[in-house]
């Protein structure tokens, strides 16, 4: 089957061909108009699409679909006439659902125990002569799916309804009682095995209630217990549309209302676009913002986000996959018209890899590392301020702990820097092409002496003495690696908060920052300074 895909603004729609895809994603940031987009696409298709709905199923109950097909219009077929052995006055999709599987069950019962016999054609209670086991019912494949996603769960039918247990208990409880997503997954099941045959299934966020470790294998037997089918999921969550990886992907950007008309396109794997760059184009309606951390627990997420309001802000864990992501969505800009940065820590780089960096929109803080923004003096003083005490008494104290630490670990910090501008020269050099084993060699026992790795160190160790006798705090914030600073230096303690910690201290400024408060401009404006922002 050829999908001819909705109105497309400035060109032809696109389309899909079904015999090559069974998966296809519809993805796209909120209100970018992806569910429109996909009702278009069932209009189209007819009596062939059949939409999925967990949210709809499940709570609501006067929310009745009118498609031909869908699990409302079957369940009336069968009540309407009232010849029905189910009652009549169910509501909701979910409950209409499983009663529509006990009708079946009961009348594949009855048909295997009565059938027109004779003249008269009247039923008659003989076992039936073609029939020597009963037919596979669509409940019976519901519980056998559903025990294999639950395996210490079972499902019963007693006295016309259907009661779970455990394997592990003689308990049992009627549907009602059932959780979110236990409801969700009997009701993905169930519903798929009434769509139409070769048809095309709607998903709407498929992986609502479900928990992310069982979403995909959910889905792949789902598929698999309905191969004649094309599965068309809608989503905005990119760890699912990571589990559909063999299908087609429509990133719908936009909707013109008034026109009928949407801006989308496929999105494939030769985009080049790794999980964290998909996510920010399908969700972005602002620049992207890459930085380092784990997007929980790290202070970047937590900081950043606070200072950067204007941005979409995206953690990717390590500075190498900020750069490449930051590289790869510029390099994309002609596709999604938006302006990617990074973020990442200055660590030990000299000014000529921090140039190199923010030439390619990766910002560079003028400290070493994230925790030495939080003891920029004009924050410092912000979070005195705040807490009632003398800003130019509270930064004197902390001023002088810093620079009594750095001192102390002068000779080891002018190390590690040496080792980092030995290394990188070493892995520039190295990558020389040599004729032969013996031209390498003399190449890298030269190394040594034209390095001088000791003449770096000692120069080092003078530039960071003059640092200490020339009180120049901002020089050492910029060089000094030391995660403990923060409650070496007592810095809150000497702001007038409780808990002297550094925990503490970071949450006294980030609480500062969402409250947006008091200092709180102050100090955004403070943090955006040491990137070279206004």
């Amino acid at each position: 089957m050829i999908i001819t895909l909705p109105p497309r603004t400035g060109g032809a729609p696109l389309t899909v061909d079904t015999a090559e895809n069974r998966q296809i994603l519809i993805i796209g940031a909120n209100g970018s108009g992806k569910t429109r987009f996909a009702n278009r696409m069932m209009a189209s298709l007819g009596s062939k699409a059949f939409k999925m709905s967990a949210i709809k199923a499940l709570y609501g109950r006067d929310d009745e679909s009118l498609i031909e097909g869908s699990v409302d219009t079957l369940y009336h077929s069968v009540t309407d006439g009232g010849a029905g052995i189910i009652r009549s006055d169910i509501r909701g999709e979910f409950d209409r659902l499983l009663a529509l599987m006990l009708h079946e069950e009961m009348t594949n019962l009855i048909q295997f125990k009565y059938y027109p016999d004779g003249e008269d054609g009247r039923a008659r209670k003989v076992r039936h002569p073609k029939r020597d086991v009963l037919p596979t019912t669509r409940l019976d494949r519901l519980i056998e799916l559903w025990e294999r996603v639950f395996p210490d769960n079972r499902i019963l039918i007693e006295s016309g309804r259907l009661i779970f247990g455990s394997g592990n208990s003689d308990d049992t409880y009627s549907s009602s009682k059932l959780s979110a997503g236990e409801k969700a997954v009997l009701y993905y099941i169930g519903a798929s095995m009434y769509a139409p045959e070769d048809g095309v299934i709607f998903v709407e966020s498929p992986d609502l209630f479900l928990h992310p470790s069982s979403t995909r294998s959910l889905w792949d037997s789902i598929e698999r217990l309905r191969p004649d089918c094309t599965f068309i999921y809608i989503t905005h969550d990119l760890s699912f549309a990571s589990t559909r990886a063999d299908g087609t992907t429509i990133w719908v950007k936009s909707c013109d209302s008034a026109a009928g008309e949407w801006d989308y396109d496929f999105m494939t794997s030769a985009d080049g676009l790794n999980d964290e760059v998909f996510l920010a184009i399908v969700g972005a309606r602002k620049p992207v913002l890459f930085i380092e951390g784990d997007g929980v627990n790290s202070i970047d997420a937590k900081l950043y986000p606070l200072i950067f309001p204007d941005y979409t802000v995206k953690s990717l864990g390590g500075c190498d996959r900020v750069i490449e992501s930051t590289r790869t969505f510029n390099s994309l800009r002609a596709f999604h018209n938006l302006d990617a940065f990074g973020i990442v820590d200055r660590d030990r780089r000299d000014e000529g890899e921090v140039g190199y960096l923010r030439k390619k929109q990766v910002f560079v803080p003028d400290v070493a590392e994230i925790e030495n923004i939080f003891m920029l003096e004009n924050v410092v003083r912000a979070v005195a301020a705040y807490y009632h005490r003398d800003p130019d008494e509270v930064f004197a104290k902390v001023k002088k702990a810093i620079m009594r630490l750095f001192e102390t670990d002068l000779r080891q910090q002018a190390l590690m820097h040496t080792r980092h501008i030995v290394k990188k020269t070493v892995e520039h050099r190295i990558d020389g092409r040599f004729a032969n084993i013996n031209k390498l060699e003399e190449h890298i026992n030269d190394l040594c002496q034209s390095i001088n790795p000791r003449g770096i160190y000692e120069q080092y160790c003078r530039d960071f003495r003059r640092y200490i006798n020339e009180g120049d705090y901002d020089s050492v914030l910029r060089v000094y690696n030391r995660k403990t600073m923060l409650s070496e230096s007592h810095v809150a303690r000497a702001c007038g908060l409780k808990r002297d910690d550094k925990d503490a201290y970071i949450r006294a400024i980030l609480t500062i920052l969402k409250d947006d408060r008091g200092p709180a401009s102050a100090i955004r404006a403070s943090i955006r300074a040491t990137f070279g922002l206004d």
